[in-house]
C-alpha cells in the first residue's frame, strides 16, 4: 500500500478491565481529596488482583481522608463497575492502603512561594492531538473502539444485556484511502459473559453495538468480525489478570495515532503536568483544528520539575496547516498560559472531575456542565480565527 492507503488499528478496554479498575479507584481518591480541598496533592497507584486491592502513594490534604475512607472509595468504585464475582467482589475483596504524606522535597519544588510561581510536579514531555477524522476531532480507530465498549457497558448497566460481564476489550482496524478512513477492515471484541452462553450467542449480542457505532456501510466483512476469538471468556477482571494504575496510556489518549510522552494520567492531581499539560495540549490542538487552521495538529510541551514555564512548545500541523506554525505557537502561548498554574486555572482543573475519565478515553468527550472534560471546549476558535484573519 502507498503511504496514503493503509490499515491502522487502535484498541480500547472497558471500565471492568483490571487496569481500568485500578485507574478508576485512583481517580476516585483524587476526586475525594480535591472535593475536600482543591489544593490537595495526590499521587496514588492501585493494584488489583484476585479479591485483593492495594493502594499506595503520597498525598497532602485533609486528615479526614483516612485509610478507611480510601478503602470505602475503592469498594464503591468496584461495586459501581459491577463486580460481584467469587474471585473479585466489591464487599469481599481485601483492601490494603499504603498511602503516606507527600515528600517535603517535592513540595518545596512544586509549591509557589515568594516570587516563585507554582512549578511542574515533574520533568517530562506531553503531547496533544486533534484531527478531522471524526466529529469530536479524534482519530477514528480509537474513537470507534471506545464507542463500542461504551455501548456494551450502557446495555449491561441498564439491564438490557444481563449475560455480559464488566471486563471487555475492543480493537478496530480501519482502511484509509488517500489518507482518510473509509471502512472497517476488521473488528475484534472480547467480552466477559455468563457460564452458559455460547460464543455464537455472544457474537449476536455484540453485533448491533458494533454496527450501531460504525458509520453506515463501514462494517467489516463477516470473516473479519472476531468476537471472543478464544471461544470462552467467563473468568475475567482481576481474578484472571492483575491490574495496575497507568498501564493503558495509549488507550487513554489517541490509540497510537499520535506520539505519547510516556506519563500516565490517573491517580494524579492537576499540579502533575503528566496529566494537566496533556489536557492543555489536547485543548489547544483541538481548537486549532476546530478553527479550520489545520486538518491535523500535534503539539508537544516539555517541563522541568519545579520550573513554571514550559521548556518548549512544538507544533506540527502534519502538512495540513493553513497558517505559519511558528506564528501559531506564539499566538497560542499568548492565549493560554501553559505554566502548571496557568493550565490549572484556565481549565479549572482543581475540581473532583476525574473518576469519569478513567474509562473510554480522556479525549473526544463532551464537556460536562460541572467542568468535567473542560479541555474539550472549543472556546478559542473565534480568537484564533481573528488572529489569522480566517473566516
Amino acid at each position: 500500500m502507498s503511504k496514503d492507503n493503509f490499515l491502522f488499528t487502535s484498541e480500547s478496554v472497558s471500565e471492568g478491565h483490571p487496569d481500568k479498575i485500578s485507574d478508576r479507584i485512583s481517580d476516585a481518591v483524587v476526586d475525594k481529596f480535591l472535593g475536600a480541598d482543591p489544593l490537595s496533592r495526590v499521587a496514588v497507584e492501585t493494584l488489583c488482583t484476585t479479591n485483593r486491592v492495594v493502594l499506595a502513594g503520597e498525598v497532602r490534604g485533609p486528615d479526614t481522608i483516612t485509610a478507611d475512607v480510601m478503602e470505602d472509595i475503592a469498594r464503591a468504585a468496584i461495586k459501581d463497575i459491577g463486580y460481584e464475582q467469587d474471585g473479585f467482589h466489591w464487599e469481599k475483596a481485601k483492601v490494603d492502603v499504603y498511602v503516606h504524606s507527600q515528600s517535603a522535597d517535592i513540595a518545596q519544588g512544586v509549591d509557589a512561594s515568594g516570587n516563585k510561581d507554582e512549578g511542574a510536579g515533574d520533568q517530562g514531555l506531553m503531547f496533544g492531538h486533534a484531527c478531522t477524522e471524526t466529529d469530536v476531532l479524534m482519530p477514528a480507530p480509537i474513537h470507534f473502539s471506545h464507542a463500542i465498549l461504551r455501548s456494551l457497558a450502557e446495555a449491561r448497566h441498564s439491564g438490557a444485556e444481563t449475560g455480559l460481564g464488566p471486563d471487555s476489550k475492543s480493537q478496530v482496524t480501519l482502511e484509509y484511502v488517500d489518507g482518510k478512513p473509509v471502512r472497517a477492515a476488521s473488528v475484534v471484541v472480547s467480552t466477559q459473559h455468563i457460564e452458559d452462553m455460547s460464543q455464537d450467542e455472544v457474537r449476536e449480542i455484540v453485533r448491533p453495538h458494533v454496527v450501531g457505532v460504525l458509520p453506515e456501510d463501514w462494517m467489516c466483512e463477516e470473516p473479519e468480525f472476531y468476537v471472543n476469538p478464544t471461544g470462552r471468556f467467563v473468568v475475567g477482571g482481576p481474578d484472571s489478570d492483575a491490574g495496575l494504575t497507568g498501564r493503558k496510556i495509549i488507550v487513554d489518549t489517541y490509540g497510537g495515532s499520535a506520539p505519547h510522552g510516556g506519563g500516565a494520567f490517573s491517580g494524579k492531581d492537576p499540579t502533575k503536568v503528566d496529566r494537566s499539560a496533556a489536557y492543555a495540549a489536547r485543548y489547544v490542538a483541538k481548537n486549532v483544528v476546530a478553527a479550520g487552521l489545520a486538518q491535523s495538529c500535534t503539539i508537544q510541551v516539555a517541563y522541568a520539575i519545579g520550573v513554571s514555564k514550559p521548556l518548549s512548545v512544538y507544533i506540527d500541523t502534519n502538512g495540513t496547516g493553513q497558517v505559519d506554525e511558528e506564528k501559531l505557537s506564539k499566538v497560542l502561548q499568548e492565549m493560554v498560559d501553559l505554566s502548571p498554574r496557568g493550565i490549572r486555572e484556565h481549565l479549572k482543573l482543581s475540581r473532583p472531575i476525574y473518576a469519569r475519565t478513567a474509562a473510554y478515553g480522556h479525549f473526544g468527550r463532551a464537556p460536562d456542565e460541572d467542568g468535567g472534560f473542560s479541555w474539550e471546549r472549543t472556546d478559542l476558535v473565534d480568537d484564533l480565527k481573528s488572529a489569522f484573519g480566517a473566516s
